[in-house]
């Protein structure tokens, strides 16, 4: 599984003209399933997630988590995280997860993230999307599961 973190002060979802999803500061994730992903890579990206430091302690070192910051978090599905771009002008998605495994995935990684955050938001699986961000520092982490 591939998770883009990106630190932002706000970002939302708007799917078909309506905002289905919003949050102030925290974490946006686009998030994508490989087709040869397991199980156990759920809890490890969400853990990960859930503990990567990317907000400032009082030094000004990125020193807490998301969850040690009692920040937001919104999950967004991007399959296209999991395209091969090696070769030509065209991606290939052999490697991402077929739609119905890929949306398993992606829900149980919103649930685990919801026990143990106060706010998590996430996008709509398959809907085309217009995510709106305002990306703090520019921080943004590439974590794999």
């Amino acid at each position: 599984m591939i998770a883009l973190l990106q630190r932002v002060t706000a970002a939302s979802v708007v799917v078909d003209g309506e905002q289905i999803a919003a949050i102030e500061q925290g974490l946006l994730v686009l998030v994508a399933v490989h087709r040869d992903d397991e199980e156990k890579d759920i809890a490890r990206l969400a853990e990960r997630i859930l503990s990567y430091r990317v907000f400032p302690d009082a030094a000004d070192r990125m020193n807490h988590s998301v969850e040690d910051a009692g920040h937001d978090l919104l999950l967004v599905p991007q399959f296209t995280l999991a395209a091969d771009t090696r070769k030509g002008t065209r991606a290939s998605f052999t490697h991402a997860a077929s739609p119905e495994l890929g949306e398993d995935y992606f829900n149980r990684l919103v649930g685990i993230c919801r026990e143990r955050l106060k706010t998590v938001e996430s996008g709509r699986f398959g809907a085309n999307m217009q995510v709106k961000l305002i990306n703090d520092g520019p921080v943004t982490f590439w974590l794999e599961s």
